[in-house]
């Protein structure tokens, strides 16, 4: 059965450099189409939309972006966020070609119990990502790792030892890399007291003239990319 690929449905975009921060407050995220032999078209999605697929898609997973009656294979690139509210305020999406390979990165998600974590040891994740290439229709949304076999301090799982279709996919990493693996139970130190001194109090204002130098220095970087 063929994959479904997610869609989103956007609308071509007139507005450009500074004049995009109006885009953003009536709900709406502005984005660049790109890709190989192809003219970069400006778009505009739906901010509450785009959040909810990005979350679901990240930068690995094909997603269709439908512009009036075209459709485009893309996969999302440089997201930027807002530093307070955590939206995206720009995203570059790369247009690909459904019959080339290409190579990205893909999350990996621990599932199961180990019964070495049950008894106090600590799993230490060493890869959240695993570098692939694939044709995209290919791409996998995860790399998922059963822990359930690592029984003993030192049992580790490598990328050679990945569950992954390698007729399809091919994995980039060095595979004697080690994904994750379980370390022995630390010994907490007696932490010496130190005498409490009293905190110097930062006024609100300065607080939040913090933030909004920070919220203002995303918005300019994402307006260079409108441009």
């Amino acid at each position: 059965m063929k994959k479904e690929n997610p869609k989103i449905s956007a609308a071509l975009r007139t507005v450009t450099g500074r004049a995009v921060k109006k885009l953003r407050k009536s709900g709406l995220t502005p984005a660049t189409i790109y890709g190989n032999k192809f003219e970069p078209i400006s778009i505009e999605l739906l901010t509450l939309e785009l959040n909810k697929l990005f979350d679901h898609a990240g930068e690995s997973l094909l997603v269709e972006i439908v512009v009036a009656e075209n459709s485009y294979p893309v996969i999302f690139k440089n997201p930027q966020f807002h530093p307070i509210s955590g939206d995206l305020i720009h995203i570059d999406c790369y247009k690909v070609n459904l019959k080339e390979k290409i190579t990205t990165t893909v999350p990996v998600e621990i599932i199961g119990e180990s019964l070495a974590v049950k008894n106090g040891n600590t799993l230490m994740q060493i890869l959240d990502e695993i570098e692939i290439e694939a044709l995209p229709s290919d791409l996998p949304e995860k790399i998922e790792i059963d822990i359930t076999n690592l029984l003993e301090v030192d049992d580790k799982v490598t990328v050679a030892q990945l569950n992954i279709d390698r007729t399809l996919i091919e994995i980039k990493n060095d595979p004697e890399q080690v994904v994750v693996i379980i370390e022995a139970q630390r010994v907490e130190e007696e932490i010496p007291v130190v005498e409490e001194t009293t905190p110097v109090d930062v006024p609100a204002t300065a607080q939040k003239t913090e933030e909004e130098k920070a919220a203002k220095e995303a918005e300019d970087a994402a307006e260079k990319s409108d441009k």
